[in-house]
């Protein structure tokens, strides 16, 4: 039997992961984009077992990257039968994302405040 030596996230990557959680991103999207972040292409069973997530958990979360624009999808024929395997890799930069993920937490906190001031300006005395 041959054994395959395949990237598992680390501590680093493990902690990545936990803060785009904390950012409200759910938990197959965070710990997918904390693997990818490491660069290269990775098939979808490789991020199965990378991250640790179920195969549904995987697709949901690249679709999720992939509607936001984060990342590249394409289709690897195996050598004879069988479905191609998806290949992935970062479309754009972990910094890029980074930011876009700080443009949407500013805006939250914009709209909350803007929730909160229409909240005392409601009340008249």
């Amino acid at each position: 039997m041959k054994t395959l030596k395949m990237k598992q996230l680390d501590e680093k990557d493990e902690e990545i992961a936990s803060t785009l959680i904390s950012l409200s991103m759910s938990r197959p999207v965070a710990r997918t984009l904390s693997y990818l972040q490491n660069g290269n292409e990775i098939t979808s069973i490789e991020l199965e077992r990378g991250t640790g997530l179920r195969q549904p958990e995987v697709s949901i979360a690249m679709k999720e990257l992939e509607e936001r624009g984060w990342i590249s999808e394409r289709e690897e024929k195996k050598p004879g039968k069988g479905r191609p395997n998806k290949v992935y890799s970062l479309k754009v930069g972990f910094d890029e994302i980074v930011a876009d993920l700080e443009n949407q937490q500013k805006k939250a906190v914009d709209e909350a405040q803007a929730k909160i001031e229409r909240l005392r300006n409601s009340r008249k005395y």
